[in-house]
């Protein structure tokens, strides 16, 4: 028998209380598996984004375990075993260029300049931004502002990519154009994506499964596998299926936004 690869993220037991007494997690179990593109999807409260950070290392349970491709937090960083995230704004750097944005997380790790230079300019033209290495963030739209950022996260040619809203603030029309050239690039990279938004047209449309949250504490209510063949184009927003998919995420966001009672 074949062994299956180990989970890229594993989730047991994990429970979330802030200082402030806000009961952010209760206890919440997850597996996150190679190659998916997993997203969060629930009203404000639920958790959500305090989950993403626990996955990035960002914040540590207050009880349950965390695994990352089978061990601890520290094991993460290796190849295979790297790990980025994208935040809701672009957070650039403004007094700096585009290449010098992305470079970042590499004069982090000391790596050689011609190396580092080399390696943006294959990020940025992955994110359609090859010709914007020497402008300023003040000189590009929210949308290719926001690429920028994905590009800063790909440069460190991540296994695991985490995304917290990141479109959420972009008009409809640029959402939905990085929603497809997300995809492409989960498919060209074979990344692991955890996706965080609240739309549930964008989770649909993005997802192989979709997570559904409730809040009074954080927790998970529901796993829908969105089963639907990649790659999607802009058609498959218009069949049935997809159809079908919003409204049973719409029913459950329903009930997560009434306390998760079904």
């Amino acid at each position: 028998m074949v062994a299956q690869p180990a989970p890229v993220v594993e989730i047991a037991g994990v429970r979330k209380t802030y200082a402030t007494g806000t009961a952010a997690l209760a206890p919440v179990d997850l597996t996150v598996r190679p190659g998916e593109f997993l997203t969060l999807l629930g009203p404000s409260g639920c958790g959500k984004t305090t989950l993403l950070n626990l996955m990035a290392g960002l914040l540590l349970p207050d009880a349950g375990t965390m695994r990352w491709w089978g061990e601890g937090h520290g094991a993460t960083g290796a190849p295979g075993r790297r790990l980025a995230m994208v935040f809701q704004a672009p957070t650039l750097m403004p007094w700096a260029r585009i290449d010098t944005n992305v470079r970042l997380p590499l004069d982090l790790l000391g790596m050689p300049r011609a190396t580092a230079e080399r390696d943006v300019a294959a990020a940025l033209a992955l994110v359609g931004l090859a010709d914007a290495t020497r402008h300023f963030p003040r000189e590009l739209s929210g949308g290719m502002q926001m690429r920028a950022s994905i590009a800063r996260a790909l440069v460190t040619t991540p296994d695991l990519l985490l995304m917290d809203e990141p479109f959420g603030a972009l008009d409809e029309f640029t959402r939905q154009r990085l929603d497809s050239e997300l995809l492409a690039l989960w498919a060209a990279r074979g990344l692991t994506v955890v996706f965080v938004t609240h739309s549930i047209v964008e989770a649909v449309f993005l997802s192989t499964r979709v997570v559904v949250m409730a809040a009074r504490p954080g927790r998970v209510i529901a796993d829908v596998p969105i089963d639907e063949p990649h790659p999607r184009s802009e058609a498959f927003r218009l069949t049935p299926s997809f159809a079908a998919y919003g409204h049973r995420l719409s029913v459950l966001v329903a009930d997560a936004a009434a306390g998760g009672v079904r």
